[in-house]
């Protein structure tokens, strides 16, 4: 049996990120080795849009709500590195907090982002790095617009989550979760 074979049958002849059922491709997913494991099942539209990245259409990836169930590893692979790529619609990130998946099959997801992750560095204001996840104090008063109320210097931030801009981060002060310019912060 072909690949192509092996995945029309895994995919119930349908495109495995969005359902389209017409102009059904293989895409090996990098790095592969070309196996079916190692591949996923495209319409036209889906692939295009993937070798293309300036004529995505982000409304058209709305599909991947639904694709990253999927229990295949390689499915979950693309639509993990497609919503990545498209962080700046601001409805991806919902989708990426939701999203199971097994550590290697994240691991392989992560590694077609390296070189985007490499390049944004955030730091406090002593230089120092500041990842996901870590906890970071407040260095002055911050107004909190919006929400009535003033972040207090020495204020403790747990488990910050990095975004698009590297000079600011989010975290939860007051039970409220809010965007904080990194400079600042001092790691905790």
């Amino acid at each position: 049996m072909t690949i192509k074979e092996q995945l029309l049958h895994r995919s119930e002849h349908h495109c495995e990120l969005c359902g389209a059922t017409e102009n059904l491709e293989v895409m090996a997913v990098s790095p592969s080795d070309g196996s079916a494991d190692e591949s996923i099942l495209l319409c036209q539209i889906c692939r295009e849009q993937i070798e293309n990245p300036n004529k995505r259409d982000p409304h058209h990836w709305r599909c991947l709500n639904d694709a990253i169930w999927n229990p295949n590893p390689a499915v979950q692979v693309v639509a993990y590195r497609l919503l990545h790529e498209m962080a700046a619609e601001g409805w991806t990130q919902a989708l990426l907090e939701m999203m199971y998946m097994e550590d290697a099959t994240r691991a392989w997801a992560q590694q077609g982002l390296v070189g985007e992750e490499e390049s944004i560095k955030v730091i406090d204001s002593n230089g120092n790095p500041i990842n996901e996840g870590d906890d970071v104090t407040l260095i002055k008063d911050l107004e909190v617009k919006g929400a009535n109320f003033t972040a207090k210097r020495g204020t403790l931030v747990k488990n910050i989550h990095l975004t698009d801009n590297p000079k600011h981060i989010e975290g939860k002060v007051n039970g409220t979760q809010i965007v904080i310019i990194a400079a600042f912060t001092k790691k905790a």
